[in-house]
C-alpha cells in the first residue's frame, strides 16, 4: 500500500503536492488542515484520507476528525495525532497515548519541520512531513510517500517545495 502524509496545509494543496502524492492509495493528514468546507472536501475527494484535527482547526475539521487516530496498515499499528513531539520529545499526552498504544508508526504535524527518525525507546518510527501549506516560517514546503508492506515502512520518498 502507498501512503502520502501531509501536514499543516494551512487551507493551501496545489497541483505540486496533488502531482506527488497521485499514485498514492492513501492519503494522511496530521493537523492543521485550514480552509472551509470546500477546501476539506476538496483534499477527501482527491484520495482516501486519514486524518487528525490540529490546534488552527475550527469545524468541518474537528467534526470530521478526532485529535488521535490508531488504526493498521499491511500489518504495521499506526498513531497520529497533531502535537506530538519526536524522540525524547514528546507532548506528555502523545506520550501517554504512545504508552498506551504501542504503534510501529508514530505520525505528527505541527512543527512544520520535516522529521523521520527512529525511536529505540518504544521501538517504532517517528514521521513528521513537515508543512504543505504557506502559513509558518518555513522556508520550504514538504510531504512524504513511502509504501507499507508486511507491516513495515519502505521506499520513503521526499517531496519539497521551495515557499515563494
Amino acid at each position: 500500500m502507498k501512503i502520502g502524509l501531509i501536514s499543516d496545509t494551512h487551507g493551501v494543496f496545489g497541483p505540486e503536492f496533488r502531482e506527488f502524492l497521485q499514485p498514492v492509495d492513501e492519503l494522511w493528514h496530521a493537523g492543521d488542515w485550514g480552509g472551509d468546507d470546500t477546501f476539506l472536501q476538496g483534499i477527501k475527494d482527491f484520495k482516501p484520507v486519514v486524518g487528525v484535527f490540529g490546534n488552527c482547526d475550527g469545524y468541518p475539521a474537528r467534526y470530521d476528525f478526532p485529535e488521535f487516530q490508531s488504526f493498521e496498515r499491511e500489518g504495521l499499528k499506526v498513531l497520529m495525532t497533531h502535537i506530538g513531539g519526536y524522540p525524547g520529545h514528546y507532548n506528555p499526552v502523545a506520550r501517554r497515548v504512545i504508552m498506551e498504544e504501542k504503534p510501529g508508526l508514530f505520525v505528527c504535524g505541527h512543527s512544520h519541520i520535516l522529521k523521520v527518525q527512529w525511536d529505540d525507546k518504544y521501538n517504532m518510527l517517528t514521521m513528521n512531513p513537515g508543512a504543505a501549506g504557506l502559513q509558518g516560517w518555513q522556508v520550504v514546503r514538504t510531504a512524504l510517500r513511502f509504501k507499507i508492506e508486511g507491516g513495515q515502512v519502505s521506499g520513503l520518498e521526499i517531496f519539497e517545495l521551495p515557499r515563494k
